[in-house]
């Protein structure tokens, strides 16, 4: 179990404004991440060490958008102002955490402008509506040379920190351990554990412009 991405909602003037406002603070350049057929939405891609990445996700004029929990979790945060709207972990097997949460993984892919099609599953979406605080699952179809990290890999700038607002043995109940750093490669900061759940800010280490905090 790792870290895989976070999601930042688009704000209010479109997900190339807020990406660009990002890429200045980072100094990173994203790609185009394709469409979301299956959910109504899009995101462009930072590339990030680690394998990790940061998604800006926006929500389409589209059925999917309104109908799917993912579409539904992207438009509700946008519609606020944008801004965090979560953080996704990779599993190498969703059996136990489809059992554990009582349904079971969907679908989803994308084409990003590699051209060549990503294929995942995904759950706890719902979960992540609920309380924002929790991370969504994620599997991969395809090995870590097609990972949304690989892509124009970006070795100078890497989380180092989520903030967050909401209780650490919430979320280890969620991810079904008890490890007292369940995501090894990063850190977490709990704070706010009586207020709105969520992740509050996200620390990046940048060679280029030292720590950056979004």
């Amino acid at each position: 179990m790792k870290l895989d991405h976070v999601s930042f909602a688009s704000e209010p003037d479109g997900y190339k404004a807020t990406a660009e406002r990002i890429s200045e603070k980072l100094g990173v350049v994203p790609y185009d991440g394709g469409v979301h057929p299956r959910f109504g939405t899009r995101n462009l891609i930072f590339p990030l060490a680690n394998g990790h990445y940061l998604e800006v996700v926006e929500a389409l004029e589209h059925p999917a958008a309104l109908s799917t929990p993912f579409g539904q979790a992207v438009r509700a945060r946008s519609e606020l102002g944008g801004g965090w709207m979560g953080w996704c972990v990779s599993v190498d097997d969703l059996a136990g955490v489809e059992t554990r949460l009582e349904r079971k993984a969907v679908d989803g892919n994308r084409t990003p402008e590699s051209g060549l099609e990503l294929k995942w599953l995904q759950i706890g979406i719902k979960g992540l509506i609920a309380d924002p605080q929790l991370p969504f699952f994620i599997k991969w179809a395809a090995d870590s040379s097609q990972h949304p990290s690989s892509y124009k890999t970006n070795g100078d700038v890497a989380i180092d920190t989520l903030q967050i607002a909401g209780d650490r043995d919430r979320l280890r109940d969620w991810l079904g351990t008890q490890d007292p750093k369940p995501i090894p490669e990063i850190h977490i900061d709990w704070s706010s554990p009586h207020g709105t759940p969520g992740i509050m800010s996200v620390s990046f280490e940048t060679a280029k412009n030292g720590p950056v905090i979004i």
